[in-house]
């Protein structure tokens, strides 16, 4: 290996990497792979693209970025002693813990400069280290974009351009020796500049004032204005080039001179060591888990309160997709909870497919059909299924009520709420929390902190949503793990953990045993109320919800019984036998007086009017009833007219009327065509199958090794098929053809050079063009001719394939091996 010749260009330093390192940079930046390039030289132009630079610095933690920032002011090439000087600085300050900070770049270097290599952000042996020309124009300073070190251009670049007298005058005022070559003018005032004792000299005999303006530009920006008759110390500082002009108003700061203000650094604050998240509290890891539990109990609580909610049919959709603030206060005021919290559980709902679009012409949403195999899900299932679908959910409830781009506001279920960054941040607070002791809560802002130094933001200029999504991205999770169970009292619960680690499975099992057993009882009471010491089975909840109104939640809840929700339960086609017997098999308290007196009661009178369509009518046996109706003034609008004795007509639909009557306090019942009363059961609308939203990823998935392993083999045989020697003809032979082309030879030609190569069992280079037109060149070895065919082995896909002979625009015989 010593005797390698060093690379002279990105492509070539790729081709040295061994497999293994080219996955490790496609696994990087898998962006490099759409399509799989053909060799290595366009891998080379592809890693070298705009784009693909961008996201590959928007990956970078804050030293690896602080590496190349340095890299992009260093000259280029740069050694590595240079890099690490501008790291560490040249030691001839007075800050504080220099040395400390110093070791600590001085052992983090070399893995920040192996990340950039892996990326092929840098390149290069360590005595001329190369950061991708695409990265240094991104990093580098200039007047439209700063650079991230606050330095600006070089003493050179910022005299490009300036007339040979200004410099002169430039080196009088510095007391160097005139020259009139103007590149020797600014090579002495560079020289001037890096001289830390001659540039101390000149420094101490500057005006105070003077002093002051470097301050302000010494850490950046270091561009500022100026007037035509600038201030006496800002013509000193001019005069002599500590400031030079960009235009007519404005002059910047050169670099080498910032850099001797700043003892060398390329960074105020090098930030070699990640930072360590804090412990805000230790906690005892079983209460944690048993809080963690609970909350996991009120949130599948939450959320089958939601599918009850909309169990009939939920709110309308907005023509512009989702829901209106008037339907999420609704629902907010239904579970109890505010808007924020409301919205968690509506798109956590619809994340984990509970909850979709009817697809109806008057659209609505709806439970679909597994929500209804989700709640036939032990309580641990349930759970974990909602917390998969959490951890992976691209959308965003922390953005509802906030506004897009365009100033619109986002709604709840909303088409706009997707973040890709999402599911990222959320497994990385969690992998942060699971570093952490068991039972300890971690301090938020060291883990924003430790966040931001594990992705932080290129340059300082604010994003459409703010100066840190990723912050905010953060702080929702906090507060959503809280919500869901994933945390209990601030730190991560062991169920969550075996989730993360360990599957679906584990978690269940740990969590099992901490959630509460469903009873089969109930506590009825003389006041008409039923008090439900725990949760209570699926079939005695449900049917409880229909003949009594929940009055109260906590951690016990009490039902009430109105003669509303008993004519509920009749209308749902339930006799008051039924419940009768459903209250005396289900109640640990023998039933109230009270309580059989009003189911009975409301039986008696429920049915005694009948109302079908006529528009609608009303008919009883009782005439005095509808004399009673008829003469009632809140009746009016109904527009009723009497029929017969028994019967009254009205020009309002079956269902208004039934209402109104209800309301007058009346308990009447529809019937059909038939004369049979018609039961309406409870919540039966669900929606057609759905799938639940599938997460926007952020930027191309990463490739398994299968995949990496085959891209690898394409691109090396790809490589050795552009790269391979050749056999060109002298020029002016037959089938000579210029170098870099297709070769081109006649029919007769490429036939007898293929079937000699088959015989000989050697390999030839190939001009091909395919059936969509596209020409490609190929290093093949023919092993039969036949039939208008050749069937070689190809090393550019690697694999036997069989061409076309009428396809095939030459052949050329390869350069033996140590020659051409």
């Amino acid at each position: 290996m010593g005797t390698t010749t060093p690379p002279r260009t990105l492509a070539e330093a790729l081709r040295a990497r061994g497999d293994e390192s080219l996955a490790g940079l496609l696994r990087a930046r898998p962006d490099l792979l759409n399509p799989v390039p053909n060799d290595i030289t366009q891998l080379a132009t592809r890693a070298g693209t705009r784009a693909s630079v961008v996201r590959a610095l928007e990956h970078l933690d804050r030293f690896a970025l602080q590496t190349a920032e340095a890299l992009a002011v260093a000259p280029d090439p740069a050694p590595y002693d240079t890099l690490l000087s501008l790291l560490t600085g040249d030691g001839l300050d007075d800050g504080e813990q220099r040395d400390d900070v110093g070791a600590a770049i001085t052992a983090a270097l070399p893995g920040a400069l192996a990340t950039l290599r892996e990326q092929a952000l840098v390149w290069g042996e360590d005595d001329r280290l190369r950061l991708v020309r695409t990265a240094r124009e991104l990093l580098a300073p200039s007047p439209q974009h700063p650079s991230p070190t606050g330095l600006g251009p070089t003493v050179a670049e910022a005299t490009a351009g300036m007339s040979p007298g200004r410099l002169q005058e430039i080196l009088a005022a510095t007391g160097l020796p005139a020259t009139h070559d103007p590149v020797s003018a600014v090579a002495a005032l560079s020289a001037l500049f890096t001289d830390r004792t001659r540039m101390a000299e000149l420094l101490d005999t500057a005006p105070v004032e003077a002093l002051s303006v470097l301050d302000r530009l010494v850490w950046g920006p270091p561009y500022g204005e100026v007037t035509p008759n600038p201030t006496p110390p800002v013509k000193w500082l001019r005069d002599r080039g500590l400031l030079l002009p960009v235009s007519t108003r404005t002059v910047v700061l050169p670099r080498e001179a910032a850099l001797h203000l700043r003892a060398g650094r390329a960074h105020r604050v090098p930030e070699p060591v990640p930072p360590v998240v804090a412990a805000a509290a230790d906690r005892d890891p079983q209460a944690v888990d048993r809080a963690a539990a609970g909350q996991a109990f009120t949130a599948l609580s939450t959320i089958e309160e939601l599918l009850k909610l909309w169990d009939g049919g939920g709110p309308t959709i907005l023509r512009a997709g989702g829901l209106s603030v008037r339907e999420l206060k609704r629902a907010a005021t239904a579970l109890d909870v505010s808007e924020p919290i409301a919205a968690f559980w509506i798109e956590l709902a619809y994340g984990a497919g509970l909850l979709a679009s009817d697809g109806e012409t008057d659209e609505r949403y709806a439970p679909t059909p597994a929500s209804d195999e989700w709640l036939d899900l032990s309580a641990e299932d349930r759970w974990t299924h909602l917390a998969t679908a959490w951890l992976a959910a691209t959308r965003t409830p922390g953005l509802v009520g906030g506004q897009d781009a365009k100033g619109r506001a986002l709604s709840a279920l909303g088409p706009e709420l997707d973040r890709s960054a999402a599911p990222d941040v959320r497994r990385r607070v969690l992998a942060l929390f699971a570093e952490l002791p068991p039972g300890t809560a971690p301090e938020a802002e060291t883990l924003l902190r430790r966040l931001r130094w594990e992705r932080p933001l290129r340059g300082s200029a604010p994003t459409a949503e703010g100066s840190d999504l990723r912050s905010r991205l953060a702080l929702w999770t906090l507060n959503e793990a809280e919500l869901l169970g994933i945390t209990g009292r601030g730190a991560l619960s062991a169920q969550a953990r075996a989730l993360l680690d360990e599957g679906e499975e584990t978690a269940a099992a740990l969590l099992s045993p901490l959630l509460p057993e469903p009873l089969d009882h109930v506590l009825l009471q003389a006041d008409l109320t039923a008090v439900a010491p725990g949760p209570l089975e699926r079939p005695l909840a449900d049917m409880l919800s229909v003949l009594a109104d929940v009055e109260s939640k906590g951690g016990a809840t009490v039902y009430r019984f109105t003669p509303g929700s008993v004519r509920r339960a009749l209308d749902a086609g339930q006799a008051a036998a039924d419940l009768h017997a459903f209250l005396a098999a289900h109640s640990r308290t023998p039933v109230p007086q009270p309580l059989s007196y009003l189911i009975d009661d409301v039986a008696r009178r429920h049915g005694h009017l009948r109302i079908g369509a006529a528009s609608a009518y009303v008919r009883c046996d009782d005439e005095a009833v509808l004399n009673e109706i008829l003469a009632d003034r809140r009746s009016m609008g109904l527009r009723l007219r009497r029929l017969a004795p028994t019967v009254l007509a009205s020009q309002a639909d079956p269902g208004s009327l039934l209402e109104a009557l209800r309301d007058m306090g009346y308990a009447p019942a529809a019937e059909s065509a038939e004369g049979d009363v018609l039961i309406t059961r409870a919540g039966a609308r669900r929606t057609p199958p759905r799938t639940p939203p599938v997460p926007v990823p952020e930027g191309p998935p990463v490739p398994d090794d299968t995949l990496l392993g085959a891209a690898v083999r394409a691109i090396r045989a790809g490589d050795t098929a552009a790269t391979v020697a050749r056999k060109e003809p002298q020029e002016g032979a037959p089938g000579s053809t210029p170098s870099g082309t297709l070769p081109r030879t006649t029919p007769a030609e490429t036939l007898a050079t293929v079937q000699a190569a088959a015989m000989t069992g050697s390999t030839v280079w190939i001009g091909y063009v395919n059936a969509d037109g596209a020409a490609s060149q190929r290093v093949i070895a023919p092993v039969r001719v036949e039939g208008g065919f050749v069937t070689a082995y190809d090393h550019t896909a690697d694999e036997v394939r069989t061409y076309p002979l009428h396809r095939i625009t030459g052949v050329a015989e390869l350069a033996e091996e140590g020659k051409g």
